[in-house]
């Protein structure tokens, strides 16, 4: 192996190590004196600005941690999208005390929003969920991935669906788009809001990788690998968009295997770790 080849594969040893280290940034932002924070970076911060705060969801249950500067105003409007149908928001500070929460009208069954009244100089603990989100009843969820170039007939999809009340949201193993660039995210989201009454919760896969390395992706709908639990069932997302798993992600999976030990466990990923054909890339 010569030294122009040694340095090649030292250098790709690790392809989706940026991303993991980007992972660890999603759902924070700082502005106008408010400083956020999603806990398990569990969604994207969309707007933070001008007394908005608005996440992608990217899990059932949020918990979002406000700290207000003591020049932050207090009257600010909450914005959930991708959320799930009948979520409601609890406000309390940090001694538990509940803060004022007005709710507004829904505008789509998954985007929720409220007026929360914070407190300049203090922290808040914003908590969105359905009010049976740790109940231990059984539940249904929807399977999907593979969108890529029917992104335009992909209501066709969410249609049917729409048809099962019983499905709580979808769960997505990548390929939400052919190129994964921002015009096209930006148009997959537009398209679930139209047309599907629950929300989708992905990875990503290779084609969301084609274009700045999934940067866009992370920015608008979030973490690459991550893990969330619903009414008791344990759900891993996990990025093998560049066909490996990187050891950071790997280390978190591990995590995750032993927090669900005695419980279902759900893990999902766009391609897998071990390829028997050998057709992918990592194979």
């Amino acid at each position: 192996m010569g030294l122009a080849t040694a340095l090649l594969s030292a250098g790709c040893a690790r392809p989706s190590e940026d991303r993991a280290v980007r992972d660890t940034r999603v759902g924070q932002a700082e502005a106008e004196a408010l400083k956020v924070e999603v806990e398990g970076g569990l969604a994207s911060v969309r707007t933070l600005g001008s007394g908005a705060l608005e996440l992608w969801s990217q899990a059932p249950v949020l918990t979002v941690r406000v700290t207000a500067g003591a020049q932050a105003r207090a009257d600010w409007l909450f914005t959930v999208r991708n959320t799930m149908p009948g979520a409601a928001l609890v406000a309390v500070d940090e001694s538990g005390e509940a803060l004022a929460v007005e709710p507004l009208p829904d505008a789509h069954p998954t985007v929720k929003a409220w007026r929360v009244a914070l407190r300049p100089g203090a922290t808040a603990r914003l908590t969105v969920a359905p009010p049976d989100w740790d109940s231990r009843t059984p539940f249904r969820f929807a399977a999907l991935a593979d969108v890529q170039e029917a992104l335009s007939k992909v209501g066709d999809i969410y249609t049917r669906l729409n048809e099962d009340p019983s499905l709580r949201f979808i769960f997505f193993a990548g390929d939400l788009t052919e190129y994964g660039t921002r015009e096209q995210l930006e148009e997959f989201q537009q398209r679930l809001e139209a047309s599907s009454r629950i929300p989708l919760y992905a990875t990503l896969g290779n084609h969301e990788t084609f274009t700045d390395d999934a940067r866009i992706y992370q920015q608008l709908v979030g973490r690459a690998s991550q893990h969330f639990t619903f009414q008791g069932v344990h759900f891993s997302l996990v990025d093998s968009g560049s066909s490996t798993v990187d050891p950071l992600v790997e280390e978190q999976l591990d995590g995750w295997l032993e927090e669900a030990r005695d419980a279902v466990h759900v893990v999902a990923m766009h391609i897998p770790p071990l390829d028997p054909v050998g057709v992918r890339g990592g194979g």
